[in-house]
């Protein structure tokens, strides 16, 4: 090895021994968290199914999970058909009647949005439950189905030990006031754009 290599390697071993002190000097301040809430929004795909991914994480951990999709409706998915397969460790409630557009019955889907509410709650004061998803909740607040003073004031007296994960476009302000994390998916470039309809396993 060249004396130059030897070099670059003593650099750098100094440098991440002083990233090490840095990080361990940082952890040293942190504390283990009660339940958080956590906001998936943003214009670019993957938010719902970065939550389906803590899914599978908790059901590694086996811990027991709750969910409640909103909207979506009876749409068959890939994360719906793959995790009633567990379910001893899944509540999977699809409250939604569709999307929007196709119901066109504002009536119907603030009754369903309600109803959906109600089921949320259930999953939040559910002892059992160590994670609650609330897919598309967004949209429902985005279209005043529901208060969305209500929702924060409830979801702020959830259990201090309940997860919460919150996805949707165009999460409202006070949602994203009380969240402990919220990440924004932008959108670089989609194939729906190029003409390609939603594939399956990729999009649903």
């Amino acid at each position: 090895m060249s004396d130059d290599e030897d070099r670059k390697n003593a650099e750098h071993k100094a440098a991440m021994q002083a990233l090490k002190a840095e990080r361990d000097a940082m952890m040293a301040e942190k504390t283990d968290a009660p339940g958080l809430l956590l906001v998936h929004t943003g214009d670019g795909k993957g938010k719902s199914t970065a939550a389906f991914g803590m899914v599978a994480r908790a059901l590694g951990w086996n811990q027991k999970i709750g969910i409640v999709q909103y909207i979506k409706g009876k749409w068959i998915t890939g994360e719906r058909q793959f995790y009633k397969r567990f379910p001893e460790s899944v509540r999977y409630e699809i409250m939604g009647q569709g999307f929007t557009w196709d119901t066109q019955d504002r009536a119907r889907d603030i009754e369903a949005a309600e109803a959906a509410w109600a089921t949320s709650l259930e999953m939040l004061h559910d002892p059992e439950l160590d994670l609650v998803i609330l897919d598309e909740l967004n949209i429902a607040l985005r279209y005043d189905y529901l208060d969305i003073a209500k929702v924060v004031a409830d979801l702020q007296a959830r259990p201090r030990d309940k997860h919460v994960v919150v996805t949707g476009r165009n999460a409202k302000p006070e949602l994203i006031a009380i969240a402990d994390l919220v990440t924004e998916m932008t959108l670089v470039k989609h194939p729906f754009d190029q003409g390609i309809k939603a594939q399956r396993g990729v999009d649903f």
